[in-house]
């Protein structure tokens, strides 16, 4: 049974404060990811994405990048996921330890009317990240390996796949400008603000 995805969100962005480093960054894709990050708690640590579909796990890699002794999250949707497929061999090759992507996978693209995506026709994600190199890639079908994944992604670079159910869930819209997201999120790193 495919598992509930604002519960799995919930579950993964529980105490965003218990990672070294300082507080979890999180990236969100467009749509229900961001739409259950913000509902998990609307933090300045928390970057989403409105528009830039197939971007998040970019957006993710450049900010491991630029802040090395933060934990990055990225939580995105199958759909972004398969738009910006190309961007997991470049994640792979640059082996950062910082960086862990979740892709919320309920094979439909759900913000444009729930056609079915290549995930419900036969693409497995896991196993794509593992052929550009991800060393560690997984796809979780139980809630028993939520707590478990919540762990990991903590602790190390990870690709996983959560089989989330398509049922829709009332949305949380957080912010939606985006300067003023952008300029919340700097001050949180401690950077200056234009």
């Amino acid at each position: 049974m495919a598992l509930d995805r604002r519960a799995v969100v919930a579950e993964l962005l529980r105490d965003p404060g218990d990672t070294p480093g300082g507080e979890l960054l999180v990236v969100t894709g467009l749509g229900s990811s961001t739409y259950d990050a913000g509902a998990a708690g609307d933090r300045p640590e928390n970057f989403y994405l409105w528009g830039a579909m197939g971007g998040a796990a970019m957006i993710g890699l450049g900010l491991a990048i630029a802040q090395p002794t933060r934990r990055v999250l990225v939580i995105t949707g199958d759909g972004e996921a398969l738009m910006g497929m190309g961007a997991l061999s470049t994640i792979a090759a640059k082996r950062l330890p910082n960086l862990a992507i979740v892709v919320l996978d309920n094979a439909q693209f759900g913000e444009t009317g729930h056609q079915a995506s290549h995930t419900g026709l036969g693409t497995d994600l896991a196993a794509v990240a593992a052929g550009c190199g991800w060393a560690n890639s997984c796809t979780v079908t139980a809630w028993e390996d939520i707590p478990a994944l919540r762990a990991r992604v903590r602790q190390e670079a990870v690709f996983a796949v959560v089989k989330i159910s398509a049922a829709e869930v009332p949305r949380f819209l957080p912010i939606r400008d985006g300067a003023r997201l952008t300029a919340r999120f700097r001050d949180a790193l401690g950077l200056p603000v234009d």
